[in-house]
């Protein structure tokens, strides 16, 4: 229907103008789930060019009978993305990568598939290039598993969430950095109505996380396994449960 076409020309225009792209040059840009190709419509109408990836042979079918002007691949991104490495001079993606979380065979596994995904399209990026995803998380969980994916991919940057305090407006953007990290943009709607800004949850590198005085890492700590071992759990690894002895040191064995 029409209004889910302007929905989706509004969140590729979103996306593309959070990828920050010079705007003297046209780039070479990544759809990832394009579809029929209404993302592809709004990148060619701002002079960049583009070439889109679906699972789907009727959506890009119906790109074919569009004319649309990007390059289109019929392929599983879980798979990971076939391209050389440092083509793209950024990646967006509408509405399609919480998909990555579901398993539709017995061989899927979401936490592969999602880091496959990441860190092929790491690679495919240009040096200092940017993916912003805009995608539908399920639940929290869901975000934690694709963000983590992403970061363990190599990549830094967070969600940007536009309109966090509208139901129906908001929306949650994965805006990723390949290589000397930007700061994050911020969200559309996140100021209060007295100006003070709603704080967004952002993470950065993972290796950041436990520093001591000294500006040394606690591996290894008691925190940190603690830590550590919330985070599997959270990724539905099965863990051992916590007790008085997790995280102390054994005796050296004479």
């Amino acid at each position: 229907s029409s209004r889910v076409v302007q929905i989706q020309s509004q969140m590729s225009e979103r996306a593309v103008e959070l990828l920050g792209l010079p705007g003297d040059q046209p780039c070479l840009l990544l759809d990832v789930g394009c579809g029929s190709g209404l993302s592809g419509d709004y990148i060619s109408d701002e002079g960049h060019y583009w070439i889109g990836m679906d699972i789907s042979p009727a959506m890009l079918d119906v790109a074919v009978e569009r004319e649309v002007e990007g390059d289109l691949l019929l392929a599983d991104v879980g798979h990971g993305i076939p391209f050389r490495p440092g083509m793209f001079d950024g990646c967006i993606s509408i509405s399609a990568v919480q998909w990555l979380c579901n398993a539709d065979k017995k061989s899927h596994s979401p936490p592969k598939r999602l880091y496959r995904f990441f860190s092929t399209l790491y690679t495919a990026l240009a040096r200092g290039a940017r993916a912003v995803l805009q995608l539908y998380p399920e639940n929290s969980e869901q975000l934690e598993l694709i963000t983590a994916q992403a970061m363990r991919a190599g990549f830094t940057g967070g969600m940007v969430v536009d309109y966090p305090n509208s139901a129906k407006a908001k929306k949650f953007f994965l805006c990723l950095f390949v290589g000397a990290s930007g700061t994050l943009p911020k969200g559309l709607g996140t100021e209060c109505a007295d100006g003070e800004e709603i704080h967004q949850a952002k993470f950065t590198n993972e290796r950041t996380r436990f520093r001591n005085a000294k500006g040394k890492s606690v591996k290894k700590s008691r925190d940190w396994i603690l830590e550590k071992k919330e985070r599997r759990r959270r990724q539905g690894k099965e863990v051992r449960a916590d007790t008085k002895y997790t995280g102390r040191k054994r005796r050296p064995h004479f």
